[in-house]
């Protein structure tokens, strides 16, 4: 054990596993273009590793997205030749100008990202992909009618814009059965027909991971998978691989001490576990210092790699910063087994459920300490 995996932690990332879901979200509707989102240093996955191997399989004129101009910077470093969508736009003339130079494609989410564009005097030939966002219900960055008409018309005097794509964001497409994903599409369409009559190339997003999965009538011509791209669910009461998608991090670390703990007995800070009956106990060398979530009760569920194969158990005791203590009754277990906290065998929307959280914000608070090792992804590009 030592020689193989001498790490008291680490994270595992598969990118044919990551291929693998983009690959789902595209076959969700093959004449669709696809915006992978790897904001947030890939939804903490590590976007030098993981846009690279999306990238390989992509088609032609599929984009990446990312939340700001920093983002899209580091983006642009590592693939000069990809197309790069920065949702938050350019907020002042200073990042409007490092747009430009970076040869990104801008979200225009307010009026005054217009006024910034027409002051910049763009030049014919600047060819700027513009994505206009309309506000159908999430009521965060988007424009209402108004705005976004003026907005359109402005765009159609600026000799500097190329193409443009319409665009909105649904607040419950994880809900099957909401309602409100109908009603926002309904929005869409109805300032679509507003504009029937405008002339210029223009098409449509709305969907993003809950909605390419469950909502096929938002698809439109640009899909935007985010978390299902990294094997999470963005569908409520299932996980990723219930939808077909393959983990992309596995979590995993190590026992490093077996003990009995008597009935009656506490474990841990605070006393939250008082053993019924007498138990065996593991303690597990991570914690919320690695960035396993602290407020993980009682019954969380882990993976123990025994002599005995992959068995479920659970928490006991309060996640503390270094280690976690778990259930070991009937386990065939030794100091040094690997215990997989989540990815392979155990979703990581499970621990979210339980953890009262979402699998992106397990994801993205991996901390530094934390090793990670990339595998897989080599594959070249692949039309379905």
């Amino acid at each position: 054990m030592d020689e193989l995996y001498p790490e008291r932690v680490r994270a595992d990332i598969d990118l044919g596993a990551l291929q693998h879901n983009f690959l789902v979200a595209r076959r969700q509707r093959l004449d669709s273009h696809v915006l992978a989102v790897v904001k947030a240093n890939a939804y903490g996955h590590g976007v030098d590793r993981v846009a690279p191997a999306l990238f390989r399989v992509m088609r032609q004129g599929d984009a990446f997205a990312v939340a700001t101009i920093g983002e899209g910077e580091q983006l642009r470093s590592l693939l000069p030749d990809a197309n790069i969508l920065v949702m938050q736009g350019a907020v002042n003339s200073e990042e409007l100008q490092r747009a430009l130079t970076g040869r990104f494609w801008l979200v225009l989410h307010s009026p005054y990202q217009l006024q910034l564009l027409q002051e910049a005097k763009l030049s014919a030939g600047t060819g700027l992909n513009v994505w206009l966002k309309l506000e159908t219900g999430m009521n965060r960055l988007g424009m209402g009618f108004e705005d976004f008409e003026y907005c359109w018309r402005g765009l159609q005097d600026l000799p500097g814009v190329g193409r443009r794509v319409i665009m909105s964001h649904l607040a419950s497409a994880d809900d099957r059965g909401s309602d409100s994903v109908l009603r926002q599409q309904q929005r869409l369409q109805d300032m679509l027909q507003g504009l029937a009559a405008e002339t210029g190339d223009w098409s449509i997003s709305l969907a993003a991971s809950g909605a390419v999965l469950s909502w096929p009538q938002t698809h439109h011509d640009w899909l935007r998978p985010g978390i299902m791209l990294y094997g999470g669910s963005s569908v409520l009461g299932e996980t990723g691989p219930e939808r077909g998608l393959r983990p992309v991090m596995t979590l995993r670390s190590r026992i490093v001490s077996i003990k009995t703990v008597a009935a009656g007995e506490s474990i841990g800070y605070g006393a939250t576990y008082t053993c019924s009956s007498q138990r065996c106990m593991g303690v597990v060398s991570i914690g919320y210092g690695d960035g396993y979530p602290r407020h993980a009760p009682n019954g969380t569920p882990v993976l123990v790699i025994g002599g005995d194969g992959p068995r479920r158990t659970e928490i006991i005791g309060r996640v503390s910063m270094d280690m976690i203590t778990v259930a070991l009754d009937d386990i065939d277990a030794r100091v040094g087994d690997e215990v997989i906290l989540w990815g392979q065998g155990l979703a990581a929307d499970e621990i979210a459920v339980a953890s009262g959280t979402i699998s992106y914000e397990l994801f993205c608070k991996i901390t530094s300490r934390v090793p990670f090792q990339y595998h897989g992804g080599d594959g070249d590009r692949e039309d379905v």
